[in-house]
């Protein structure tokens, strides 16, 4: 189906109105979480929804983690759609049991004949010197869960896409947003649409070097992008889109081509989506590779309070630009 894109929403717009628009479709959608009545918590993404729908389906609960993501399994198990908001990944880890134990078992424990369809809500929240217990990405520890289906949006279209992908799957989803993409604008449709959980998709193309780009990483790809473009480098970006399933088949077909493959990940660099990537295309493309693959991620450290060290902890496009002059001259 073709979609008329003819205006610009802000990321958190677009997730706002991904809310609106499945929860006036089904009834059995709710959402529930710290902060759902406050613009400061969940940075408008909530906007309106208790006005319109009622503190029913609009819960704002207590400072429980555990037990609030119980209870949306435990509404899930009975038919409903509950979408879980965690205004800081960093907490998630509260509810680490009913998660990992039974959201992400249960269909497969009963054979395919009860699912959880819920959506587990991360927001990822970087800088601003919060220290290291408000600013981990803690993604690549829920992509290793088999059972758990893996979201990271980076434009407002794929916001609301896969949002909406993510209400109306039937097991558990977890959708992971970073608050430095609130304000990004992007065009947005009107109507409600979805953004098929597992597809990447190239925003640029190239034939010198495959970058792959995650959450706000594939946005800073695009900025290096346009740099090497400057200085006659034509990067290929891909966005993974969704980090479980991961689409391999589209990033080693970007490989064939350009013979080189740099990973920029919002996570740390041991054991992360980085590696994971790095180590299947260094099976699938062996022969392909003109160079080791490169990687590109938060050191193995806990993040930095200070405005002066955070500049340096946090990769952006320079970092890139940097390490493909690298790979080239290789």
């Amino acid at each position: 189906m073709s979609l008329e894109i003819n205006r610009i929403l802000p990321y958190s717009s677009a997730i706002n109105e991904a809310l609106h628009q499945a929860m006036e479709k089904d009834k059995g959608v709710f959402v529930l979480g710290q902060g759902v009545k406050s613009i400061w918590y969940v940075g408008g993404t909530c906007e309106g929804l208790i006005e319109k729908f009622g503190e029913e389906r609009v819960i704002d609960t207590p400072v429980s983690e555990n037990a609030m993501t119980g209870a949306a399994v435990g509404a899930a198990l009975a038919g409903m759609r509950p979408v879980i908001v965690h205004p800081r990944v960093d907490f998630m880890v509260y509810a680490a049991e009913p998660i990992i134990n039974e959201a992400a078992n249960w269909h497969y424990m009963f054979g395919g004949a009860s699912s959880v369809p819920m959506v587990i809500w991360g927001i990822l929240n970087r800088a601003g010197e919060q220290g290291a217990q408000h600013s981990q990405a803690l993604h690549a520890l829920f992509a290793h869960i088999p059972g758990l289906k893996v979201v990271m949006p980076s434009t407002p279209y794929d916001a609301k896409g896969l949002m909406v992908s993510a209400i109306f799957d039937n097991n558990p989803v977890m959708f992971i947003d970073d608050r430095w993409l609130y304000q990004d604008e992007g065009e947005v449709p009107e109507e409600m649409y979805s953004v098929q959980i597992g597809e990447g998709v190239i925003r640029r193309k190239g034939k010198d070097i495959t970058i792959v780009g995650i959450s706000y990483m594939a946005k800073e790809a695009m900025k290096a992008g346009e740099l090497l473009e400057k200085e006659g480098i034509e990067a290929e970006i891909i966005d993974p889109r969704t980090i479980k399933p991961l689409d391999i088949d589209l990033i080693a077909r970007s490989v064939q081509k350009t013979g080189r493959l740099l990973v920029a990940d919002a996570g740390w660099l041991t054991y992360g989506v980085s590696a994971e990537i790095a180590a299947q295309i260094s099976q699938m493309c062996l022969k392909d590779l003109k160079v080791p693959v490169q990687r590109i991620a938060l050191p193995d450290t806990p993040a930095p309070m200070s405005k002066e060290l955070e500049k340096a902890y946090y990769p952006n496009a320079s970092d890139i630009v940097a390490v493909v002059k690298k790979m080239l001259q290789a």
